[in-house]
């Protein structure tokens, strides 16, 4: 086996610069003349504005320049829409909105921005931006999904009275009706889960520059997708060709979906920059973040399980409201198809009715965050199991076993109309558990009482898609020998520079140490679709393989003109191209630099040796996974303590077994922090943001966690020619479903079954105290 190539646990290549500090970060970037911007915030949820004074703010010291919506006006900007909304994709129409990037009129959440000022210094820009005069006309607002679909609700947008964007419905509610009315048992559940705020380690960041003499700009930014912010920024709302956009996203510190979207200061400092002559660098506070910043999650659902007297799912009814926020933007609609479509899971069963209707409240919007709507379709179905078991007075493996889909009906069409090409469901359960030594627990609940705490146990199965959209790879081969990948995805923490090099290395038989990429940068790499979604290692890796071959095909025709012999005689495998039939043979970095020679190279064969290829995720792969867990809870203090975590994934064929163990403990740490500790909370009234810190949003710490005991079940994808499957979302989809059905295991002997995330030690005590408290007390 090749020491660096498929399936090897690789150290990642990359993080020895950021272990010496030698990452390049945006902020780390100092441009000659370089300003500094400030963006000035509502000061209200819901307003008009009748009037901004600036006067005072530009005459302040080291004030460059103050620009307000009206200005936005004046210069003909456009603003920021949804990548896709639902007649995009052949539902009704919907409600569609732009968000300014200054507001000129009325603001609509108290995260709008509705000035910038731009000063010598950031303690300038800041003090300057304080001295911005606003008369607003406050309006009433709402913020709670609830709340903004009821009669009389203030409206956040008057042509959109109900605040209601649109309503999808899935599955057929006559033959749904028609299984619950023969079912022997029925489950019903009112779930809610949490708003959350991605909190990447490193906020958002960009510095715009304009070249005068060329009329283009640049932009540096923490980006997740800078080609796709390019289109957004050139066609949307500079109104100028692409090319004469120059993006460019280097290290960037973490993303989880909320760097993929455009912002308001992402163009703010390309326009501020031409306005002022100069590079212009914005650099988002942590309170910034948790107040501009997309928000992800946010849906109250009713659902319901129809059983048969042994537990088999007969059927699922859905209604669930999702939250858009004040504006439809970037991809708010696919965590709301997703988090309806993923409520089969992985059971046998075809009789579903799914209703959920997107929401305005005067909030901040909501886009994709890690998961993507498969953490509520979770959340939903593995809660329902649960409760179904317990109804049923059957164990929680058992009520999944007797429902999951069996190998041999695989490839299978879930009731919502996705084809699951693979996959082990109960054998991976099964490997969980013995993993989690599931059947020890009662030794352990039993000594947890003697210590008066209350301990349970639960698990959670999950799948969902990974990658979405096409992309496109090019490798290229420099004179003396070395590779250049130049990358359309881009990498922000998941390790591309190790695992595209590790394919390389096993398709080529080329040392790692000469493989480097290239991403990030919109002239260097021609297109490319950016990293989310799970995408990276099949739409990526199998680009790149589409590469080699091309790359092969070349080097095939110069390796016959080296060895004098037919290209119909040449035959490449593990690094080398031999004639058939002979002991000759030559190594393909001999080939690459033969490309290179000044003269003597046949005519048809050019100079120097690239390949591309593209690959595109349909059909899609489909991961999936079971988790399971136990805690312990304080019934003086509500505590919960995670005491043990267990996971096994099946992400077909892996490249590096190491950076997807990575990958599965960040995705579990996000989802234990949503379950338990963290929630964007917002002032009933006013609208105004509550927790607008980390000494108000509580965010999970290494403490919060056990060692996580994690394996694989590869089964290799059977649609695309890696076998592979996302596993950047895993972590976060298994762990909610999973702890949370530990917890109320747990509290089942005290008959609360109602309790929603995050599960604080307030809510819990709570919770208990109303339980122990005589009634009327």
């Amino acid at each position: 086996m090749m020491k660096f190539g498929i399936g090897q646990a690789v150290r990642r290549v990359e993080d020895r610069r950021f272990l010496v500090g030698q990452g390049q970060f945006v902020d780390d970037v100092v441009l000659p003349g370089m300003c500094y911007g400030v963006a000035v915030l509502a000061a209200h949820a819901h307003a008009k504005i009748k009037r901004v004074d600036v006067s005072s703010a530009s005459l302040a010291a080291g004030v460059v320049c103050v620009l307000t919506g009206a200005d936005v006006l004046k210069d003909g900007l456009g603003g920021i829409g949804p990548l896709f909304m639902p007649e995009d994709m052949g539902f009704p129409k919907s409600f569609r909105t732009s968000r300014p990037i200054l507001v000129n009129d009325k603001v609509r959440s108290s995260g709008d921005r509705v000035a910038f000022v731009v000063g010598e210094t950031l303690a300038q820009a800041r003090d300057a931006a304080e001295m911005v005069e606003f008369e607003y006309e406050p309006l009433p607002a709402v913020v709670d999904l609830n709340e903004a679909v009821a009669s009389g609700a203030p409206s956040v947008w008057d042509e959109c009275p109900n605040n209601r964007v649109f309503t999808l419905e899935f599955g057929n509610k006559q033959l749904t009706d028609a299984a619950f009315e023969s079912a022997a048992h029925v489950v019903r559940l009112r779930l809610a889960n949490n708003r959350l705020s991605g909190n990447p380690i490193e906020p958002r960041s960009v510095i715009g520059q304009f070249q005068a003499a060329e009329d283009t700009f640049t932009l540096y930014s923490s980006n997740q997708n800078p080609h796709g912010l390019r289109s957004i920024l050139a066609t949307d709302i500079l109104h100028i060709e692409e090319s004469k956009l120059h993006v460019i996203s280097p290290d960037v510190g973490g993303g989880f979906g909320v760097k993929t979207p455009c912002y308001p200061e992402d163009a703010l400092v390309l326009w501020a920059a031409k306005r002022c002559g100069r590079p212009v660098k914005w650099i988002g506070t942590r309170s910034e973040a948790l107040l501009g910043d997309n928000h992800a999650r946010d849906q109250t659902v009713d659902g319901e399980l129809a059983l048969d007297q042994n537990g088999k799912i007969l059927g699922v009814r859905a209604k669930a409201l999702h939250a858009f926020g004040a504006y439809t933007v970037g991809s708010a609609v696919a965590p709301m198809v997703f988090s309806m479509r993923f409520i089969p899971n992985a059971y046998d069963f075809k009789c579903v009715h799914l209703v959920t209707s997107a929401v305005f409240t005067n909030t901040a919007p909501l886009t994709s965050y890690r998961g993507a709507g498969r953490p509520e379709a979770a959340y939903l179905i593995e809660r329902l199991l649960d409760e179904g078991a317990r109804k049923l007075g059957i164990e929680q493996d058992e009520i999944r076993r007797r429902n999951f889909i069996r190998p041999d009906n695989l490839p299978y069409m879930s009731a919502t109309g996705f084809r699951y090409d693979s996959g082990e469901f109960e054998r991976t359960m099964e490997m969980c558990l013995e993993i989690a030594d599931w059947r020890g627990f009662s030794n352990r609940r039993s000594e947890a009482a003697r210590r008066s705490k209350l301990r349970g146990r639960g698990m959670a199965y999950f799948i969902e898609q990974g990658g979405v959209f096409n992309d496109r790879m090019e490798l290229h081969f420099n004179p003396s020998g070395g590779a250049t990948i130049l990358a359309g995805t881009h990498s922000h923490g998941q390790g591309h520079a190790t695992t595209y090099a590790q394919l390389v290395c096993e398709w080529l038989g080329i040392p790692i140490e000469s493989i480097n990429v290239v991403q990030g940068d919109t002239k260097q790499v021609p297109f490319g679709r950016g990293t989310y979604a799970a995408r990276s290692s099949m739409v990526g890796g199998c680009a790149l393989k589409a590469a080699i071959d091309d790359l092969i095909g070349k080097a095939s025709k110069m390796a016959a003109f080296l060895m004098e012999c037919s290209s119909d005689d040449i035959v490449f495998q593990d690094g080398y191209f031999n004639i058939k039939g002979t002991d000759r043979s030559t190594t393909f970095i001999e080939v690459a630099k033969a490309f290179y020679r000044r003269a003597g190279i046949p005519r048809d064969l050019g100079v120097g040796l690239s390949g591309s290829g593209s690959y595109d995720t349909e059909p899609p792969n489909f991961p999936n996974g079971c988790h399971a867990c136990e805690v312990e809870i304080d019934p003086e203090t509500g505590g919960v303590e995670l005491m043990s975590y267990a996971a096994v994934d099946d992400a077909g064929r892996i490249i590096n077994p190491l950076i997807c163990e990575g990958q599965i403990h960040g995705g579990i740490a996000q989802g234990v922090g949503q379950a338990l500790m963290e929630q964007v909370v917002y002032d009933s009234d006013s609208g105004q943001l509550l927790s607008g810190s980390f000494m108000d949003y509580a965010m999970p710490r290494a403490s919060d966690f056990p060692n996580f005991k994690s394996a694989f079940n590869e089964v290799p994808c059977a649609t695309n020619p890696l076998g592979v499957k996302g596993i950047g979302e895993a972590g976060t989809i298994g762990a909610p479903p999973a702890l949370v059905n530990a917890i109320m295991d747990a509290l089942a002997p005290l008959a609360i079954s109602t309790l929603d995330m995050p599960f604080t030690p307030a809510s819990v005590w709570g919770a208990l105290q109303q339980k122990s408290s005589p009634k009327g007390v």
